[in-house]
């Protein structure tokens, strides 16, 4: 079965059935989106008698398409049909749709994000079948009082605010005085960047006597299907994670989006459509205030509204102490554990490292003729990732732990893995040391939570563990580095996890960063809690190097790529860079950009195009 052959909430596709003759329209007209891949259209079908007063605007129905009986959605319950067209009737009524605003904001977003209609339709969609909504709860009575302050005051005070709250302030503040702050007749929608997080804060606020809805689904269900419904009968707070931003909110009066800076809330596969941005075009289109909240604000949420900044003591006790290990005397084949490592896992308590290198090696030179091992088909440097076998990262070529040029097989790692420093520290501290990355997690619902009291691993570690007495960060330098334009933000973005690990200076946590670059402006803003220093420096340089979020930027790559470029041709407005299977688009303004993308016609094949990526 294909997601094509069945309806949302069905189990099993229904048989196929002969598809029915045209028929001249002899009652209502709606138009429809189907689920099909690849069809980016409308069609036009007749509302059948049974059906009266039950189909609208983003009504899910099933329509006979090229032989098929295929879902979709109501786009358009009153389309100008030219006349002398016979039209086929509505198949089958599966049930309840986005409502009427989402429909409306999918064809937005399909525009702005390069996509098609039909994915934005399916995000908001309910997981499930829904038939009838709910009874609305009873009136919303006022939040718990909790303290907030003047500077949560001042953020909810404005239509537009970016809140930079450090990382150890408890959020649920912030969304206690939000609902506190909103008429009895209006809901918020709030985001998190995590599922568990939003499970987690949907659980805090019915434990304080709140009527919730968690959109934070992370697979179709029965009681994600309940929670969608309960959403769109409106009378609740609706929180969810990235697709909560479809969520259905009929009496929205606010958006609070937390920690906006979050790599999390853009979709990978494309379109590559960002949370943040579907929820404060809601809010535009709404009338209703947003807030964007984060320890580190994006450069794209600076320019999009007034930062609300904490006072210095405020910020400093909100951000842990900061150790610097300055390597610049160092060998640069040192090895990763150094003394003050040492001394910070011989202290006791719970330790996180982080080295974002998985396997055992990702660098080695022989033993025995000091040659950097490379791959003899690329010359691409060969990572280790297990005791046996080389593997290139260019091309992939795998071969024997042999050295290509005088047949040794003892190496010396000059940039150890995980896999590698696990067992080190293991020989260190004398106890099990666990090992955390993303592939290990792969397949785990959720994912398991490290027992161990030292864990190792990727950035995935700082997302596994709860709480820890201190973070160490093997070699920032990497992350500092990294030929990406948003590295420096993306830097900062990691130690911000890590102090909320870790909490703030007032709870004794610790942070430990090892650099050849203590003097980087990412590392001083940290080891000052001042992040503003980030978001200063980047913007002079993006803007004088024309980089988002001051242009507009798109990825266009897949085996279709070169005939959709050639399509494109040179418009005006638009810079076309780069080949060989991969092309950047610049343009002053989104409205430009995606003006230019939409006018183009996709040619059959894969295509990818990624608008405002994040990793370029």
């Amino acid at each position: 079965m294909t997601p094509d052959d069945a309806a949302p909430g069905e189990l099993f596709a229904r048989p196929r059935v002969p598809e029915r003759a045209p028929v001249a329209p002899t009652g209502p007209v709606v138009r429809v989106v189907p689920d099909v891949a690849g069809i980016g259209r409308t069609f036009d079908y007749v509302v059948p008698e049974r059906f009266a007063g039950r189909v609208g605007v983003g009504t899910v129905v099933r329509v006979d398409l090229n032989g098929r009986r295929v879902a979709a959605w109501v786009v358009d319950d009153a389309p100008e049909t030219p006349p002398g067209v016979e039209l086929k009737p509505l198949a089958r009524l599966t049930g309840v749709g986005p409502p009427p605003d989402l429909v409306d904001l999918s064809e937005w977003a399909a525009w702005r994000w390069a996509g098609r209609r039909r994915t934005f339709l399916r995000a908001a969609s309910p997981p499930g079948r829904v038939d009838a909504l709910p009874a609305p709860p009873p009136p919303r009575v006022p939040a718990a009082t909790v303290p907030a302050g003047p500077t949560v005051a001042a953020a909810l005070a404005a239509e537009r605010a970016v809140l930079r709250l450090p990382p150890a302030a408890d959020r649920y503040t912030v969304v206690v005085a939000t609902l506190a702050a909103l008429p009895p007749d209006r809901d918020a929608l709030v985001l998190c960047p995590a599922v568990d997080q939003a499970r987690a804060l949907a659980a805090r606020l019915r434990r304080a006597g709140l009527p919730v809805a968690c959109v934070a689904h992370d697979q179709p269900g029965a009681a994600a299907a309940r929670e969608w419904a309960r959403a769109a009968a409106g009378g609740c707070t609706v929180v969810g994670a990235r697709a909560g931003a479809w969520a259905p909110v009929p009496r929205l009066g606010r958006v609070v989006v937390l920690d906006e800076h979050d790599e999390a809330y853009q979709e990978e596969s494309s379109p590559t459509w960002h949370a943040r941005d579907v929820a404060v075009e809601r809010a535009r289109r709404a009338g209703v205030p947003a807030l964007l909240v984060s320890p580190c604000p994006t450069l794209e949420a600076l320019r999009w509204g007034r930062l609300v900044e904490p006072g210095r003591a405020e910020e400093r006790r909100g951000w842990p102490a900061l150790e610097v290990v300055d390597r610049r005397e160092e060998d640069p084949a040192a090895g990763m554990l150094t003394e003050p490592l040492a001394a910070l896992l011989r202290r006791g308590g719970r330790v996180v490292c982080v080295v974002n290198r998985t396997g055992r090696s990702r660098l080695s030179a022989c033993a025995t003729c000091r040659e950097v091992v490379a791959c003899t088909a690329c010359e691409g440097a060969m990572a280790q990732p297990d005791p046996d076998r080389l593997r290139c990262t260019r091309c992939g070529v795998e071969r024997p732990v042999v050295c290509s040029f005088c047949g040794a097989t003892r190496f010396r790692v000059l940039r150890p893995g995980v896999s590698r420093l696990r067992d080190e520290l293991e020989a260190l501290v004398g106890e099990p040391v666990e090992e955390v990355t993303a592939a290990r997690a792969a397949g785990s619902l959720p994912p398991p939570r490290p027992a161990s009291r030292v864990v190792i691993g990727t950035e995935a570690a700082l997302h596994r563990v709860d709480r820890a007495d201190a973070v160490a960060f093997l070699d920032l330098d990497q992350e500092l580095l990294v030929p990406r334009e948003r590295a420096r933000e993306q830097a900062l973005a990691l130690l911000a996890r890590a102090a909320r690990l870790v909490r703030g200076r007032e709870e004794h946590g610790r942070v430990l960063v090892q650099t050849r670059r203590p003097d980087d402006v990412v590392v001083q803003a940290a080891l000052h809690a001042a992040p503003a220093r980030v978001g200063g420096a980047e913007a002079e340089i993006r803007e004088a190097l024309g980089l988002a979020p001051f242009r507009a930027v798109a990825l266009v790559s897949g085996p279709a790529a070169p005939a959709f470029v050639a399509a494109l041709g040179r418009p005006e407005g638009v810079e076309v860079q780069g080949g060989a299977g991969e092309w950047r688009l610049r343009a002053a303004t989104h409205q430009v950009l995606c003006d230019t993308l939409a006018a183009v016609e996709r040619p059959t094949g894969r295509l990818r195009i990624e608008v405002d990526p994040l990793r370029a």
